[in-house]
């Protein structure tokens, strides 16, 4: 490690508590649907997201602004999920980088953790 790397300093204005205590996220769209999970992805300094391959079922049924019931399961494996609502903040078409040709989907948790009560 170089000295640069050992001395980097937060910058973040926001502790990334979701991205720190959980690995993925879960949710049905209906009923008679299995339940989807994807990846936590950093995205922004305040959000977090998923990324959706185009030809996905959830990805038609997710809307902007919409608030859904989300499964969110712990990083290390130990410790319960915990169910949280969670709006759709943007759902983006990334047109170039490693995920060229998928959806990058911003979540915004509503409550369920103390630090992001509504």
């Amino acid at each position: 490690m170089s000295k640069a790397e050992g001395k980097a300093v937060e910058t973040r204005s926001e502790a990334r508590t979701i991205l720190n205590a959980y690995r993925s996220v879960e949710f049905s769209i209906s009923s008679q649907d299995p339940a989807f999970q994807f990846r936590i992805r950093d995205i922004s300094p305040s959000g977090v997201g998923i990324l959706m391959n185009k030809s996905s079922r959830a990805l038609a049924y997710l809307k902007v602004g919409k608030v859904l019931d989300m499964t969110y399961n712990p990083e290390n494996g130990k410790g319960a999920p915990e169910n949280m609502k969670t709006e759709i903040r943007h759902i983006t078409y990334l047109e170039s980088g490693p995920f060229k040709g998928q959806y990058l989907v911003g979540l915004l948790v509503k409550n369920g953790s103390p630090e992001n009560q509504e």
